[in-house]
């Protein structure tokens, strides 16, 4: 994401290099770079949390939205992997990713259900895809949320920024509800970045953890530009998790830098951080991603349970 607030303050992780530059080449030449940072940590491979396939139709209007800079964006956003569905799963074998997702999401009602039939037999028909679905707060939305769970669903995504809803919504009591009970995760855009909504930042998110203090919930992007007070609710909660998408890059630490001051916080909670890009919808490589986590200078154990352990233990165990 292109994050318009500003984080809290504090100095940034971020420094020059860490091939951020670079856009990507041949195939091979990308995955060669990112065969070395697995060697590098002694990675058996990649668990991506959050990366996006949908609808092609439904992904064209989404490229169509960042290539207009719309008022979510935030500001000009090159989608760098805008390739055909074929090639762009076919990277995520090179890349030595043993486990993705389908990350979708409705923006108004009547649109969840037939995303999550979609997203099924994509899971279906595509090797190493975590079963992915959505809701919205809607008449229904706890019978097929249900359905989507007893069918086999391994993962859910919620977008309280472009759904423009509170998650805290009496219609989606039941749904969290159920998400706990399943101990399903749900990847959740809740922080403000880019550009806050009526229901984004701590506060909604924190109200449905009162009332479900055991749901599996994964803050996406760390929480951006909320870093602090979403890490904040890890601690609390021990089952909140928190995904990397798009955080530490240099894209996103020009505007809200993580500040240098929690890093302590990551360490300690180190088995609740998860690896998440948003690919293909990233404007940098996506070995930048992994660069990113790897020049915080934490450790190869640290990057290890971040981008392979602590996804296993939830999907591939």
């Amino acid at each position: 994401m292109s994050p318009r607030s500003s984080a809290a303050t504090g100095s940034s992780v971020s420094s020059p290099g860490a091939g951020a530059g670079s856009r990507p080449g041949p195939a091979e030449a990308e995955a060669e770079l990112v065969a070395a940072f697995r060697a590098r940590h002694g990675l058996p491979g990649l668990v991506d949390v959050h990366t996006h396939f949908m609808p092609e139709r439904v992904l064209r209007k989404v490229w169509a939205y960042f290539d207009a800079a719309g008022p979510l964006v935030g500001g000009e956003w090159p989608i760098t992997y805008r390739e055909e569905e074929d090639r762009r799963v076919a990277r995520m074998r090179e890349f030595g990713v043993v486990a993705f997702t389908s990350m979708l999401y409705p923006h108004k009602a009547g649109m969840a259900e037939w995303l999550n039939e979609w997203a099924a037999g994509f899971a279906r028909r595509t090797e190493g895809c975590l079963r992915t679905a959505t809701f919205f707060p809607e008449p229904g939305v706890e019978g097929y949320v249900r359905s989507a769970i007893e069918g086999g669903t391994r993962i859910f995504k919620a977008h309280v920024q472009v759904g423009a809803y509170d998650p805290a919504d009496p219609l989606l009591d039941p749904v969290w509800g159920l998400l706990a009970e399943a101990g399903v995760p749900v990847v959740t855009h809740c922080g403000s970045g880019p550009a806050p909504g009526k229901h984004t930042g701590p506060g909604p998110m924190a109200r449905v953890l009162e009332r479900h203090p055991r749901l599996p919930l994964v803050v996406a992007h760390m929480g951006m530009p909320e870093y602090t007070e979403f890490l904040d609710l890890a601690e609390r909660y021990r089952e909140v998790r928190l995904d990397t998408t798009m955080a530490f890059t240099d894209f996103v630490e020009r505007q809200a830098p993580f500040p240098a001051r929690e890093l302590g916080r990551l360490v300690e909670l180190g088995d609740r951080v998860l690896l998440g890009s948003d690919f293909p919808n990233i404007p940098y490589p996506y070995v930048h991603q992994l660069e990113a986590v790897e020049r915080l200078g934490l450790g190869s154990e640290w990057v290890r349970a971040v981008c392979h352990d602590n996804g296993a233990e939830l999907f591939l165990r």
